[in-house]
């Protein structure tokens, strides 16, 4: 099936966080390849570990919510040139490097429980991952009776007047936007599957930190979750409590929210079900599940052991600072990679696309580059439309004719010394893909 490529509209909604992007001709069939932000369909899951390209389709709104597609607030039309228009695609490429894991399919349990999500499925018109597909790093604890999630109550507790018993029955959720979230532990053994973006719903943390007395001696707010499981983690990589500590300044600053819905309903149970905590551009360690206490605590609160954990992860000094005051935030700087190499016969000439996403980050760019091998000069992508927002992510293009058959190493990066790209720095995302042969 040949892609296409001609007239795209794209808007701000939920607060600029999610983008709307329609094909001028034909948009109403814009659905293929995941979740879509033009009608807020939900997709078909996956069956296979090769990306599949079927989606569904619900009542208008869907998951961004009734009336949002009424009012375009930042609307541009953009031309944007499509090289492949009228040429037919032979084949998807593997990238060599990493392992091919199984995608989409629940393996492991408890602490060790994985979800792959395959992220050669995002495209311009599917920027939203399904949620029977978005990424999981610890299932639902066996402990826990998911049909009782609607007694569910948080403590709120530390420095405050007094304690609250918070049901999470009584908050009133809304649109809080589209978000990508990323494990601090992604890397190339998933084919980098620990990374997805849907919309999510809930009730901002500041909100629930207002309608509680909180002493002026209160600093931070410390986020815990219900962490216990039935069964031990086998390799040992995980442990024991999940809790997080986030600055009161970093609070609203970062728009941390508690969350209770994901693509329009109720979180699933192996994401949070009742609540989780959802703090935009940070990694998902500190993005806690299962939400059980918020405590309000002092200058010297002790870094708690899931900090501690993922300090090296989330790029802390080393060693780990003793004092949560000490951590750095652990926030994703901007990063990008191709998600999938495509091989095309384009007027009797064969070429190659190289689609990939850009995100995390908190400036919008423009000087993102590719190069294939080191010895190789850097190009420009094709952003098209352009980078108008960090969130959820932008998928960009790149035309490329290898010199000939081999192993190619792909590296983007971002050719401004003003955007922090830590991970690119050092190749963390480079990508190798085998042409020919």
């Amino acid at each position: 099936m040949p892609w296409t490529r001609r007239l795209f509209l794209r808007r701000s909604l939920a607060g600029g966080a999610a983008l709307l992007v329609a094909c001028g001709e034909g948009a109403e069939d814009a659905t293929d390849g995941g979740l879509s932000l033009l009608d807020g369909g939900l997709p078909d899951a996956a069956d296979g570990d090769g990306p599949t390209f079927d989606a569904g389709v619900v009542e208008d709104g869907g998951a961004l919510g009734d009336g949002a597609l009424d009012a375009a607030p930042d609307m541009m039309v953009v031309d944007c040139a499509d090289p492949f228009e009228g040429g037919e695609l032979l084949e998807i490429l593997d990238f060599a490097s990493g392992d091919q894991p199984t995608f989409h399919r629940s393996l492991g349990q408890g602490w060790d429980g994985r979800l792959y999500f395959d992220l050669r499925q995002v495209d311009e018109d599917a920027l939203l991952t399904p949620t029977e597909q978005f990424f999981v790093r610890t299932f639902y604890p066996d402990p826990l009776d998911p049909d009782r999630a609607g007694e569910w109550t948080i403590e709120i507790e530390g420095l405050v007047d007094a304690p609250v018993s918070l049901n999470v029955a009584d908050l009133e959720p809304r649109d809080m936007g589209a978000f990508v979230l990323e494990c601090s532990g992604n890397g190339d053994f998933s084919q980098f599957g620990l990374l997805s973006a849907a919309t999510w719903q809930g009730v901002p943390l500041s909100e629930v930190l207002a309608d509680v007395g909180v002493l002026p001696d209160a600093v931070a707010v410390k986020i815990s979750g219900f962490d216990e499981h039935d069964v031990p983690s086998r390799n040992g990589h995980s442990t024991p409590g999940a809790a997080w500590v986030i600055p009161l300044d970093q609070v609203e600053a970062t728009g941390a929210f508690l969350a209770t819905g994901m693509n329009g309903e109720a979180l699933p149970p192996d994401h949070g079900l009742p609540v989780r905590l959802y703090v935009p551009n940070w990694y998902g360690c500190a993005c806690i599940k299962w939400v059980d206490t918020i405590t309000l605590v002092g200058a010297d609160e002790p870094a708690t052991g899931q900090m501690i954990e993922f300090a090296t992860r989330t790029h802390q000094p080393r060693p780990a600072p003793a004092l949560a005051r000490d951590f750095l935030p652990p926030s994703m700087d901007q990063a990008a990679m191709p998600v999938r190499v495509e091989r095309w016969q384009v007027d009797g000439e064969t070429l190659f696309r190289v689609v990939g996403i850009a995100w995390g980050g908190y400036a919008v760019t423009d000087a993102l580059e590719i190069r294939f091998n080191p010895d190789e000069a850097w190009q420009p992508v094709d952003v098209c439309p352009p980078m108008r927002s960090n969130q959820p992510w932008t998928v960009w293009e790149h035309v490329w004719q290898p010199a000939g058959p081999g192993l190619y190493q792909v590296r983007c990066r971002v050719a401004d010394d003003a955007v922090p790209t830590q991970r690119l720095d050092v190749g963390f995302y480079d990508r190798v893909v085998r042409v020919g042969g």
